[in-house]
């Protein structure tokens, strides 16, 4: 057997930085602060895979999906012979083939669905104007988006796990080794570069890295722009600022409903345990404001999740709502009693945006117990 060189150095860059990609996908998606970054390395992703099917129809010879062997009658084969294997491949073998066509389309409908669901959930990224018609099917964007990605984890166990098999069945193929340094120990013909498929590999992934960096280093570009307003809540009712927000965190009217709103307002002298009674004139000014931009009216998602989650519509403290209690159910108590938040109704020591009417997932500030 010869040294024969399969996988050229741009088939092999894009193994790696998708390997990468997906992985930092994955850990950056375990944080709601870290979404942005999500999408970022998300669009990164989808244009690494456009190269690389751009690449398997003018790539080089293996590279090319006119190389696949995508015969059914090859795959009973490979699959009966696995137990004692006496044909080697030079490229894909037939079950590689199907699942790296498999995993190329998941990746693809993983990346447009994440897309989708950051555009009609979040009123975030390129696909940000379908927010106001779809908001409402928000929870179906991110389960489309979630289905793909379980997918794709289950695909890439099996082309890890036939990796290793073939390791073990054809150990001196070095097909393993072949995806480092691009050689096999084969008989064939080598893989060679043309110049127009050089140009093709740089703009490719160099334009997946450069997006990339874009995507991370820009404040509000297309790619993670979002279009949820902050609201002045001074300008717009200074008496709701003076009196609400002077004993405590100024809460978005878009958290609660109007029939939360109605009973919080009713009795004020009671106010979780505080007088609060206002002049006849401002109490009514409140009150109007708060009915006329409840949660019923908003598409953001934490007031639509928020609308969902209400077993009373009467609910009035907003640490008690069952969305409230599912997104913080990971928080430890010490920091709730930490010196930098005290209390769980002190919402902007965490979202800064709060006063602001937008409690965006980017906006949240780390909080540790010291």
């Amino acid at each position: 057997m010869k040294r024969l060189y399969v996988w050229t150095l741009p088939t092999r860059l894009f193994h790696w930085l998708l390997v990468v990609g997906i992985v930092a996908a994955w850990i950056s998606s375990e944080e709601d602060r870290w979404l942005n970054t999500h999408a970022a390395i998300g669009s990164a992703i989808g244009v690494l895979v456009l190269f690389r099917i751009m690449w398997g129809v003018m790539g080089p010879k293996y590279s090319r999906f006119g190389d696949f062997n995508l015969s059914l009658v090859a795959l009973k084969e490979y699959l009966l012979s696995l137990l004692n294997p006496s044909r080697h491949y030079i490229g894909h073998n037939p079950a590689a083939s199907y699942v790296m066509i498999a995993m190329l389309i998941t990746v693809v409908l993983a990346t447009f669905s994440g897309m989708l669901a950051y555009g009609v959930a979040e009123n975030r990224g390129v696909l940000a104007f379908l927010h106001s018609g779809l908001f409402r099917d928000m929870e179906v964007f991110e389960e489309i988006h979630e289905f793909f990605v379980n997918l794709l984890w289950i695909l890439i166990a099996a082309h890890v796990g036939g990796v290793l098999v073939d390791r073990l069945l054809h150990k001196e193929d070095r097909t393993l080794n072949s995806i480092i340094d691009g050689n096999k120990n084969m008989e064939g013909e080598s893989a060679v570069l043309s110049w127009y498929q050089k140009i093709l590999a740089a703009f490719g992934i160099g334009g997946a890295i450069a997006l990339l960096i874009y995507a991370l280093s820009t404040p509000n570009n297309p790619i993670v722009a979002g279009y949820n307003q902050k609201v002045d809540y001074a300008k717009i009712n200074p008496v709701f600022v003076n009196e609400c927000g002077s004993c405590h965190t100024l809460y978005p009217p878009t958290l609660l409903a109007k029939e939360g709103w109605s009973a919080l307002m009713r009795d004020l002298s009671t106010h979780f345990g505080d007088d609060a009674s206002l002049d006849p004139a401002d109490e009514q000014s409140i009150r109007e404001y708060l009915l006329a931009h409840s949660v019923e009216i908003s598409t953001q998602e934490m007031s639509f999740k928020m609308a969902q989650s209400l077993e009373k519509r009467d609910m009035i403290a907003i640490t008690q709502t069952p969305f409230w209690k599912k997104r913080h159910r990971h928080i430890s108590e010490e920091i709730f009693k930490s010196d930098k938040v005290k209390s769980r109704a002190n919402c902007k020591a965490c979202h800064s945006d709060v006063e602001q009417g937008t409690i965006e997932d980017s906006a949240i500030k780390e909080i540790d117990s010291v």
